[in-house]
């Protein structure tokens, strides 16, 4: 505070003072504001990912690995489907039981191992994936690729009949369309090619049911403790499979060189990442976005088959995929009509891997 009559005396100095300070003060402030904005524009540009964009990004990444899958078994001749398989389970096994070790996630394994109740269905799991694996590379190396991507596509309607069949689930008008619309593709392909597509047939329903047992089990096993229980049943079967083919001179783990020893070896890798993905996405993605990302693996297979593998596609075959991808659109429309529809709930829940 100025004392008594000081503003008589220099009230000419004062003026300008006063405004010099203001305006250096809106200069610092704009200054001030500036860094603030340029910051806050940094640090939105560093923001980490959200959740829902690392979901997606698993999610495309675990259905792409499946849908390249056929590159790797095609990479693995002269070896034929059922060694590929044993030692796809045995070296899953053994990656499994190697993260296992280093994330100190043991005891859900030994709990499950337990419970009668948790392990009886994820050991039929076992035995249908099982089958599904072996037909599917079988698809493959003889040349049927665009048949066993046929399998994929159907899978989801076939779940979608296995409700109807097992849960006594009433369907919708979309859903009976896109059944019949799948069941005429199988007619179609059927007369075309002389013969049921078996192959197509046997992989939508041995996924589709083994989809429908790990329902059952539900988030109570995660998908790496799943895995290794899984392969753990079937390794008994594999190890033998190997013993005979080595006894028998067929097995070419080891007669091939060092090159082709260690890419099957990579099986567990191959088999067990795109399923930790998966399971990444599943938790952080609504159901109806997994719904979608599910037809990327048969769509990638399906383009291998065609572009790379060079495999014919006569008219009743694209008729046949036709109905089939058609059936497809009206039943995700009508899965996107449907949760459009249904209240919000107050909490979300996470989808639970089934693959």
């Amino acid at each position: 505070m100025l004392p008594l009559g000081t503003d008589h005396n220099s009230g000419g100095d004062l003026l300008p003072r006063v405004r010099e300070s203001w305006g250096t003060g809106i200069k610092a402030g704009r200054c001030a504001l500036t860094h603030s904005v340029s910051g806050t524009e940094a640090r939105t540009r560093r923001a980490p990912r959200s959740e829902n964009s690392l979901g997606i990004i698993f999610g495309v990444s675990a259905y792409g690995l499946w849908g390249l899958l056929p590159l790797y078994f095609i990479i693995l001749a002269p070896a034929g489907p059922v060694e590929i398989v044993a030692n796809r389970v045995l070296w899953s096994l053994l990656f499994c039981a190697l993260l296992l070790t280093v994330t100190s996630a043991w005891r859900p394994v030994l709990v499950v191992l337990r419970t009668p109740r948790l392990l009886a269905p994820l050991a039929v799991a076992a035995l249908l994936i099982a089958v599904n694996w072996l037909v599917y590379t079988y698809g493959v190396t003889s040349g049927q690729a665009i048949e066993a991507s046929l399998g994929y596509f159907i899978n989801p309607l076939v779940s979608v009949l296995l409700g109807v069949v097992v849960l006594r689930e009433r369907l919708r008008p979309l859903q009976w369309t896109a059944i019949g619309m799948g069941v005429i593709a199988v007619i179609v392909l059927a007369v075309g090619y002389g013969s049921v597509p078996w192959i197509a047939l046997v992989l939508a329903f041995s996924f589709g049911t083994y989809g429908f047992v790990k329902k059952k089990v539900g988030s109570r096993v995660n998908a790496l403790s799943s895995l290794s229980i899984e392969t753990l049943v079937l390794t008994p079967i594999a190890a033998a499979v190997m013993v005979w083919l080595a006894s028998t001179g067929s097995a070419t783990l080891t007669s091939e060189g060092t090159g082709h020893f260690w890419i099957m070896a990579a099986s567990g890798v191959i088999t067990a990442v795109p399923l930790l993905f998966f399971g990444a996405a599943a938790r952080r993605l609504p159901l109806t976005t997994i719904g979608l990302l599910q037809y990327l693996a048969p769509v990638l297979q399906f383009l291998l088959a065609l572009l790379v593998l060079h495999e014919q596609m006569p008219l009743e075959r694209w008729v046949g995929f036709g109905l089939v991808w058609v059936g497809l659109i009206l039943l995700t429309t009508d899965m996107v009509w449907t949760l459009r529809r249904q209240p919000r709930p107050t909490g979300t829940s996470a989808p639970v891997a089934t693959a």
